[in-house]
């Protein structure tokens, strides 16, 4: 099991996933343009960060389907482009739009794409004023 630790306000994000070898090849790409990792599997679970796991998929531990009705987990953005290419490759690799990568006029300097994962997962990069 890997030990998971972080300087931030969460140690790691852990979602469910039914289908993780889909998940996985969709996380690569989306991931993979922020600069995040896959670090490879850890029994049934798949672990994404840069230097530590810090994004966790796996099968539901009650075997039911994942749900994260009412949840959004934000990814952060370096620039614009990352954020253009997340959103791109989350659209390539079997991800649906929800909310084209533009600026976002709630925040200042905001500019973001939204998308749902084929598993359901709602997801976000944000990045802020370059």
């Amino acid at each position: 099991m890997a030990v998971i630790s972080g300087d931030g306000v969460f140690s790691h994000v852990f979602i469910g996933a039914k289908d993780t070898a889909t998940s996985s090849k969709f996380y690569d790409a989306v991931l993979g343009a922020l600069g995040i990792n896959n670090l490879g599997p850890a029994g049934t679970w798949i672990l994404y960060g840069r230097d530590k796991p810090a994004f966790i998929i796996a099968p539901p531990g009650n075997g039911e389907a994942p749900s994260s009705n009412g949840a959004t987990i934000g990814f952060a953005a370096k620039t614009s482009a990352e954020v253009d290419a997340f959103h791109a490759a989350g659209l390539a690799n079997g991800g649906t739009d929800e909310g084209a990568a533009g600026p976002r006029s709630h925040l200042p300097g905001a500019y973001a794409g939204y998308l749902r994962d084929p598993a359901g997962n709602k997801i976000c990069a944000y990045s802020f004023s370059e």
